[in-house]
């Protein structure tokens, strides 16, 4: 039995959560061959032509190819990922990957990251077929490995190794933007139109290894932590970039604020007034860090010649070269900075035609609801798009009830998205890209 296109894209992206893609990191993964094997038999009953790519075994990425009505127009990269940050079933009220329906929520990991939105992917594909729909111009779909770990065995391994599959295409839409904020009773569309760089820090420390008993001045450890207690200490300054202005400009109006933005005060008020959502615009302000793992020691009356700390630095567009001397020169000469990680901060144009349609067909769902752009905190593998030129955006639409905690659910525990969400989504993607 045919079903609608948002049941369609619900029943999907459960199907996709029950793939258990989980993503450490640093190459250990279970692997997304699965649930690409899914997506691709998926596509090749609507007549599409998918290919697999396998940067390392199991490590699987899709893409195809949709003629458009105007082969002559620049292509959109349409895009997800299908792995997944770790779950613990022991923190969870309900299987991670079991895609369970509770209360009009589907729960699973996943389930806002991004499955639900690679779901209403392929539903307004399918029904395009089946409708006997074009697209208006050229897309390229693909569903990319390894996005949780910074793409290196997904978007980057095929810009680096198959840029051909990405001919001709201008812009790129993927996730974490086009979801709704309540703001002093109103609801808004937040559009995602830039994210911040990306650099993953090993910090390592040398000493002299010796009993624990003996005086050390030269010890690993203490080298390490004086070295994370003065970058932790550091206060970034203050930087609204275009798109955070104007994304404060728009919630100083529908609180009814002047928008002085270079009052400090003025600005947090402003935040304070997105609710939950400030967790993800409070970090777009600055460049920021955290200090996230410590390793050092085997034994406690042995002191190591050696310990190293992990950094999440993600610095603001135009800030990473900048920011990681910063780190270093805070480090001091006597710790090793090993990047894991680095990628570039991005910031798209917030006005022209592919913006225009989105807010376009935000409007037509939600007549009177303002479309805001803001920065992502975090990263997509639009990262690896821009090497080849191409501009990238986030719209994953979703029209959320208020007071659902939408950013906690990303990479946290008991994930999970609104039914009736993902439905509203479906309808949404496919009238935006009807338009775009």
């Amino acid at each position: 039995m045919d079903l609608s296109l948002g049941d369609a894209a619900v029943s999907i992206a459960r199907d996709l959560i029950r793939f258990d893609t989980t993503n450490w990191g640093e190459g250990r993964a279970r692997g997304e061959d699965d649930a690409a094997q899914y997506v691709a038999t998926f596509l090749e009953r609507l007549d599409l032509r998918p290919q697999l790519f396998r940067s390392e075994a199991r490590r699987t990425s899709v893409v195809a190819r949709l003629e458009g009505a105007n082969p002559q127009r620049p292509a959109l990269v349409l895009h997800g990922h299908l792995d997944v940050v770790p779950a613990d079933p022991a923190e969870w009220s309900a299987d991670p990957f079991g895609a369970e329906i509770r209360d009009g929520e589907i729960w699973g990991r996943g389930a806002v990251d991004m499955k639900d939105m690679d779901g209403m992917i392929l539903a307004v594909i399918q029904d395009w077929h089946r409708r006997g729909i074009q697209p208006p111009r050229p897309i390229v779909l693909c569903f990319f490995a390894d996005e949780e770990a910074g793409g290196r065995l997904g978007s980057h391994w095929l810009v680096d190794n198959h840029p051909e599959l990405f001919a001709g295409a201008e812009v790129a839409v993927s996730e974490v933007g086009g979801y709704s904020v309540t703001v002093a009773g109103q609801r808004a569309y937040l559009i995602q139109t830039a994210e911040k760089g990306i650099a993953w820090l090993r910090l390592v420390a040398r000493g002299t290894a010796g009993h624990g008993s003996a005086l050390n001045l030269d010890n690993a450890v203490e080298h390490l932590v004086e070295a994370l207690i003065r970058i932790a200490d550091q206060r970034w300054p203050v930087r609204l970039i275009p798109t955070t202005r104007a994304l404060l400009q728009g919630v100083a109006e529908l609180v009814g604020l002047d928008a002085d933005l270079d009052q400090p005060e003025v600005v947090n008020q402003l935040i304070d007034a997105l609710g939950p959502t400030k967790r993800f615009v409070q970090p777009s302000t600055c460049t920021a860090l955290n200090l996230t793992g410590l390793e050092a020691g085997v034994k406690v009356n042995q002191v190591p010649g050696k310990a190293s700390g992990t950094v999440d630095l993600r610095p603001l567009p135009g800030d990473e070269e900048s920011a990681l001397a910063e780190v270093k020169r805070l480090a001091g000469p006597q710790i090793e900075v090993q990047p894991i990680n680095l990628d570039r901060a991005l910031e798209a144009p917030l006005e022209g035609p592919l913006v225009e349609a989105m807010r376009a067909a935000l409007a037509e769902a939600d007549p009177g609801a303002p479309a805001l752009p803001y920065m992502l905190t975090g990263g997509t593998d639009g990262k690896a798009l821009s090497r080849l030129g191409i501009t990238s955006y986030g719209f994953a639409p979703l029209k959320l009830p208020e007071g659902f905690d939408f950013t906690a659910m990303f990479h946290g525990v008991d994930e999970r998205v609104p039914v009736d969400s993902v439905r509203w989504g479906a309808a949404v993607l496919a009238d935006f890209l009807e338009r775009s």
